[in-house]
């Protein structure tokens, strides 16, 4: 499904990306770790090309973009349908109810007809349990409800992959584990190719199908959640997961 080669990323004499390699097959799970400022969330942005990479090639579901030479915006909007993005914020439209929110990508960007934008939003909303709120604006739900509408309204746009940074950084604890749950059941149940970056070591544990530790902008480690977590073997790895895990 994913196929990056060489991937750079700098922001003026900035490194941030140092030639990422990364394949990840159909329906697989894959969870970024690492300290702020490793290249997680910049890399994620750069596989939905909110960021343009400097150097490399992504190829996603058998399309390819190579950033050794000019990008076309065009191709760039085409190249990012293919993704879904949640982030740590909710970037709900607050005049809009849930249902709304979710509805806006299908009818503005693919000029789905309302109606049958309208009854996908509501089946999505209803599969991350909120079926009961799809009237309600964002100031009447929690954060972790609002990050729920978030997820729907990307799975709207019938994503090949689903990029999650940081999803549940910006929730209090008490709500974390609605939103790992409707992760899980999306890679248990549908079978989504995911890319995510979070610090919930439990959730990549049971989830994950690789786990990838970055740092300095590179792939520092990568295995199994049982070989990352119970025999790294990196220092640097190591170092982290004492720090993370107390």
């Amino acid at each position: 499904m994913i196929n990056i080669k060489n991937l750079h990323k700098s922001f003026g004499d900035l490194d941030v990306l140092r030639g990422i390699d990364l394949e990840v097959k159909q329906g697989k799970v894959i969870v970024l770790i690492g300290p702020s400022g490793s290249g997680k969330t910049t890399f994620l942005r750069c596989l939905n090309l909110l960021e343009v990479p400097t150097d490399g090639t992504i190829e996603i579901d058998k399309t390819v973009m190579d950033f050794n030479k000019p990008v076309r915006k065009k191709s760039i909007t085409s190249f990012r349908s293919l993704t879904g993005m949640v982030f740590q914020s909710y970037n709900l439209f607050p005049h809009k109810t849930a249902l709304e929110n979710v509805m806006e990508g299908p009818v503005i960007v693919k000029n789905i007809a309302k109606h049958q934008a309208k009854e996908k939003a509501t089946a999505l909303l209803t599969k991350v349990g909120l079926g009961e709120k799809i009237d309600f604006y964002p100031f009447q739900l929690s954060g972790g409800q609002q990050q729920r509408v978030g997820i729907a309204r990307a799975l709207a746009m019938e994503p090949k992959v689903m990029l999650f940074d940081e999803p549940t950084s910006a929730l209090d604890p008490e709500l974390v584990g609605d939103v790992l749950q409707v992760m899980k059941d999306l890679a248990k149940e549908e079978g989504m190719t995911m890319i995510v970056v979070t610090h919930e070591m439990r959730f990549a544990r049971e989830v994950a199908d690789e786990v990838i530790f970055m740092d300095e902008g590179k792939i520092m480690e990568r295995g199994t959640p049982d070989q990352i977590f119970t025999n790294p073997k990196e220092a640097r790895t190591r170092k982290f997961l004492n720090l993370i895990q107390g």
